[in-house]
């Protein structure tokens, strides 16, 4: 305990208080917002892209999966390791100048593989977005504080999943999806200057000691924690239980019940902003509440919602009408973002001083490369089966692929509870 205070004691320097703390807390939810309504557009426009382009819903699964996890997933990495080293600053504003052109060139797309090369760029740029983002918390923010701080950042997921529904859904009507995919790049670039206000693009000396490891020992070090390789592995089935979700639901339920693409994006996507930001916050808090008792099973409380989620989606898939789907989809929604503080707190807890954005490189790793890559392509290929078998609608039946992987989730969480025992503030040898 002595050691710890005194490394607390040294960092208080580094510390930001008062409406510097604010401005940085801000200036980094609008980032994760924009990053977020840039990612979503895609889904909330399937239905015109795939009109438009002529292509299947393998096809927009390969796309929204495939074209974007794998280069979002392995790029994130070597980015956390230089944003722990202290270069988040100029990797934020550089992986935001990225995304928000690749986000306006997709507008230009004439076919499937323009349209996935555009996605690429969008994944490559949006991939230094988080672990820098968190290298900025833990270097500038006090530890009672981490669990809430990466709550509100985490809140700009459900407010940029909102934005991007309602708005999406809106100017894919009005001016149709290339125009909105423009116009959502122009947005981007404003983004930049804000950031450059408060965040600047300067070189900071990282406040943790860093040590030379190549990418190769770093992860051989975390993984050889008894509660991390369960971390990687929940975070792959939250992935194959988020992405078809988000992916595939604006569309389901304009087959399915008759929704307009902006009906949508009004209903289902402001419910799923509103869930996700009271997830989120509520999660944060409760997550520092949950570390500072010492109590350890850290993980109970999202297990617990995921379990709920995968009844509740389960029968949103089969109810009669489309009001009623949506309402039994709230649990879904509320679950994925109240996971993300606990996931991320506690990879940061276990990963130690030094490899924060490692960690949480390595949990996007494991939520967004196989996950985001093969559960949309799974759910869209059980789709399109079950429509050529006849089935009215295809994708009532590729969906359930969510509520098998949310109950595989909450299992994943109690393990990892089982796992954290032993107080954090004790002991670091999770």
């Amino acid at each position: 305990m002595k050691i710890q205070k005194t490394l607390i004691t040294e960092e208080n320097e580094n510390w930001l208080y008062g409406w510097r703390r604010t401005a940085l807390l801000v200036t980094l939810v609008l980032v994760t917002v924009f990053s977020q309504v840039d990612r979503i557009l895609p889904f909330i426009l399937a239905e015109s892209i795939k009109d438009d382009l002529k292509l299947g819903d393998m096809q927009l699964g390969l796309i929204t999966g495939v074209a974007f996890s794998v280069c979002y997933s392995l790029a994130s990495l070597p980015l956390a390791r230089l944003a722990d080293r202290g270069w988040a600053r100029p990797i934020l504003v550089g992986c935001i100048i990225l995304w928000s052109i690749m986000t306006g060139l997709g507008g230009l797309a004439t076919g499937f593989l323009t349209l996935a090369l555009s996605r690429f760029g969008v994944a490559l740029g949006e991939a230094g977005g988080t672990p820098a983002s968190h290298a900025l918390i833990t270097a500038k923010i006090p530890e009672k504080f981490r669990g809430r701080a990466i709550g509100l950042i985490a809140m700009g997921i459900p407010l940029g999943t909102m934005l991007g529904f309602a708005w999406g859904g809106y100017a894919g009507d009005t001016i149709g999806w290339r125009n909105t995919l423009f116009a959502a790049g122009v947005l981007g670039l404003f983004i930049v200057m804000i950031v450059l206000a408060f965040v600047g693009v300067r070189v900071f000396k990282a406040p943790n000691p860093v040590n030379n490891e190549n990418l190769f020992k770093a992860g051989k070090a975390l993984f050889a924690k008894p509660a991390f390789p369960w971390l990687f592995a929940t975070a792959h089935l939250l992935g194959f239980t988020s992405a078809p979700f988000y992916i595939f639901t604006a569309p389901f339920l304009i087959r399915e019940h008759g929704f307009t693409t902006a009906e949508v994006g009004l209903s289902f996507g402001i419910l799923q902003g509103l869930m996700g930001i009271a997830g989120t916050v509520i999660g944060g808090r409760l997550f520092d509440k949950v570390v500072s008792r010492n109590t350890g099973r850290i993980m109970n409380p999202p297990a617990f919602l995921f379990l709920l989620a995968s009844l509740t989606t389960c029968a949103a898939l089969f109810a009669p009408t489309g009001w009623m789907a949506i309402a039994l989809f709230v649990p879904a929604m509320l679950s994925f973002a109240f996971l993300l503080p606990f996931a991320f707190g506690t990879g940061h807890l276990v990963a130690g001083k030094g490899k924060h954005a490692f960690a949480t490189g390595l949990l996007m790793l494991g939520s967004g490369l196989l996950p985001a890559a093969i559960a949309p392509l799974l759910t869209g290929l059980i789709s399109d089966m079950a429509t050529k078998a006849g089935i009215h609608n295809g994708l009532q039946i590729g969906l359930l692929v969510t509520p098998v992987f949310s109950l595989l989730t909450g299992i994943g969480c109690l393990i990892i509870s089982r796992k954290l025992t032993v107080p954090y503030r004790k002991t670091q040898n999770y």
